[in-house]
């Protein structure tokens, strides 16, 4: 098998978050050498293959000697159950962890983005979230300031902040004409298990990677409707909608666990910029210069 059950690792500048922890999370971690520095874990909702093992994550956290704290974020319930889970298999964690609730349209404020909850129609109090970075500073042209007069050295750096300085000589240079416009930062969007919603459309517009569910084929559309799921054709219908970069696929059926190639090209066929993850799957989301 290809795929595991549901768990997903952003790195950002040295910062690990790891979005769902299924059954085996920590043995996958370990196979693929991703480091078990997590300051927070984010469930999108409490279907079992989406948390139970973050039983086996603290056990195993705890064994590496682990003292600092760990949040654990999660819509309503999240408290009860997470909590409840803890309580059986853990009996008592060997360092601190903190159960927070959150609703949609919720802000986590972070330092240098921000994590976005929406609301996900996969049951009541579904969530997805969508990691958004501040906007980067403008380029600065070094051969601008050179010749505006400015000497290379801490005068730069305020005008890389967007200041304005004066020179010894008394002149007075701001950054208009020599730092460039502030440039995007990245977006990364998790859909969790949801139908097509337009909360998704909206906070994943012109994202740079949208990892969408694709449970079923479209020859299966009603069951998904049913169970609260989506096939590749919508996942990929939401993409060109949003106008993402790239999409990426997750939560397949375990029909396709041997062959995605079905889902691949039903999705391909609607947005080709398409792809399916599988175990072990590494995606570099790169800046956009515009």
């Amino acid at each position: 098998m290809e795929r595991n059950v549901s768990a997903l690792v952003v790195t950002r500048e040295g910062e690990s978050l790891l979005f769902e922890c299924g059954e085996g999370t920590q043995r996958q971690m370990m196979r693929y050498g991703v480091a078990f520095g997590l300051s927070e874990v984010f469930f999108t909702h409490f279907h079992a293959d989406h948390f139970l093992g973050v039983i086996g994550l603290v056990r195993t956290l705890g064994l590496q000697g682990r003292s600092d704290p760990m949040r654990l974020v999660g819509p309503k319930g999240a408290k009860r159950i997470l909590g409840q889970a803890l309580q059986l298999g853990v009996e008592r964690p060997p360092f601190e962890v903190e159960i927070v609730e959150v609703e949609p349209d919720e802000v986590i404020a972070k330092e240098g983005y921000d994590l976005r909850v929406f609301a996900a129609d996969h049951g009541s109090h579904a969530v997805g979230y969508a990691l958004v970075e501040k906007d980067r500073l403008g380029r600065f042209d070094p051969e601008r300031a050179r010749a505006a007069g400015v000497p290379e050295g801490p005068l730069w750096g305020k005008l890389q902040r967007g200041q304005v300085v004066t020179l010894e000589s008394g002149a007075v240079v701001g950054p208009e004409t020599i730092v460039g416009p502030q440039r995007p930062g990245r977006k990364v969007v998790y859909s969790g298990d949801t139908r097509p919603v337009p909360a998704l459309v909206e906070v994943a517009r012109r994202a740079d990677l949208l990892v969408h569910e694709a449970t079923f084929g479209e020859e299966e559309r009603e069951r998904a409707k049913e169970t609260g799921h989506s096939t590749a054709r919508e996942a990929a219908e939401l993409a060109r909608a949003a106008a993402v970069r790239r999409l990426v696929l997750t939560h397949l059926s375990a029909r396709y666990s041997r062959d995605a190639t079905p889902l691949l090209e039903e999705a391909r066929a609607v947005f080709p910029e398409t792809g399916v993850a599988k175990d072990g799957l590494e995606i570099d989301v790169p800046f956009r210069e515009q």
